[in-house]
């Protein structure tokens, strides 16, 4: 079993601005790899996005741009299943940021844990990463992109235990969710199959 979790904190409401990028790299129900790094938008900072985050322009000064850092972070996703908590906002950042810098996309494919959480433990009043550690014991530093990334995957450990198997696709075939996948312009979000129903694609 291997799979990275990937978490982007972004300067502003554009998707395209993402300012900082934590993976994690995990194989056997460990951590085995970590990869950090500030990112320079070349763009302004919303007061908003600073308040959640704690990232100022000052800080990504002399921080690589997107462009310089994409072949390391295309090395950890091309041909490997991401996991990120609410991947909506995650894949839409790797989407649109390669768009605005005409960058091809990978081909990998993509799961959830907000909804696979909402699968595994219904009964929590939510199912946000904070709400998720706190019930795990877990601690961290809420919006620091390496330090969520870890919770997302700790949180997917917990849920591939709940259901005692090390096997995603067993997991997943359990739980009746499909992966979504990125693919050259193109994508489709991962599901929970309902009967007689198609997968949405969406091509650009």
């Amino acid at each position: 079993m291997r799979f990275i979790s990937i978490d982007f904190e972004t300067a502003n409401e554009k998707r395209f601005s993402p300012c900082a990028v934590g993976i994690v790299v995990a194989e056997n129900n460990k951590i085995i790899d970590e990869y950090y790094s500030l990112i320079n938008p070349k763009t302004y900072f919303n007061p908003m996005n600073i308040r959640v985050h704690g990232i100022r322009e000052d800080d990504v000064r002399d921080a690589p741009n997107f462009q310089d850092i994409w072949p390391t972070l295309n090395n950890f996703l091309s041909s490997n299943l991401a996991i990120a908590h609410n991947a909506s906002f995650d894949m839409s950042v790797i989407r649109q940021t390669l768009d605005q810098f005409k960058l091809p996309y990978p081909t990998m494919d993509y799961l959830c844990t907000a909804n696979i959480s909402k699968k595994v433990w219904p009964d929590l009043y939510n199912h946000k990463l904070n709400t998720l550690a706190d019930y795990h014991g877990i601690t961290f530093e809420h919006h620091h992109a390496l330090e969520d990334a870890r919770v997302a995957a700790k949180v997917f450990f917990k849920a591939l235990e709940t259901y005692e198997t090390n096997s995603i696709d067993e997991f997943l075939e359990k739980n009746s969710i499909t992966k979504g996948r990125i693919f050259e312009r193109g994508y489709y979000p991962p599901k929970v199959k309902r009967l007689k129903t198609s997968k949405k694609l969406y091509i650009k």
